[in-house]
């Protein structure tokens, strides 16, 4: 059985984080949900959602895939050496890195974007050029291990690249 993480911190946008939570559970996928340190946190309009897993207790090699979240969240997540830490491993070993919205400043700041094409929320566009990344603005788009959407209404079409890139690992 394939088992994703999920990044929480507060501030998270939340359907970019409960809807990509509840189609891998319903495609068979195991999703656990990590943050600095267990409890309750919330969504930008309020969704709650409890954590019960820290980032220094992750380890990558439990996971075919990460999950970043939107929102303001992301700006939180970078922040945290632990978090750099999961991506980069994650994407040296090829695994699923999910990114939606301002959630590539995570991966900016993992310095993992060099030449990779992605997008997000036009507003961070130049974040993430200035971080070598290849912008494009298409709803979503697959660049290896790394799914890329821009926002909310991309989410559909968001899901099926993960599970499909997910599916094949």
């Amino acid at each position: 059985m394939k088992r994703v993480l999920q990044l929480v911190s507060d501030d998270f946008e939340d359907l970019e984080l409960w809807c990509p939570v509840m189609r891998l559970r319903e495609e068979g996928f195991t999703v656990d949900l990590a943050a600095e340190k267990p409890g309750l946190y919330h969504g930008k309009y309020g969704v709650p959602c409890e954590v019960g897993l820290s980032f220094k207790d992750v380890d990558p090699g439990d996971y075919d895939g990460v999950l970043v979240p939107g929102g303001w969240a992301p700006d939180k997540l970078r922040r945290f050496p632990e978090v750099l830490r999961i991506v980069r491993e994650m994407d040296a070993e090829g695994k699923l890195i999910g990114q939606i919205c301002h959630a590539g400043w995570v991966l900016a700041s993992a310095e993992i974007l060099k030449g990779r094409k992605v997008t997000s929320t036009p507003g961070i566009k130049d974040d993430l050029e200035h971080a070598g990344a290849i912008w494009l603005d298409e709803a979503v788009v697959v660049d290896g291990n790394i799914v890329s959407a821009r926002r909310p209404p991309d989410i559909p079409e968001y899901m099926r690249a993960l599970v499909m890139t997910l599916s094949k690992t």
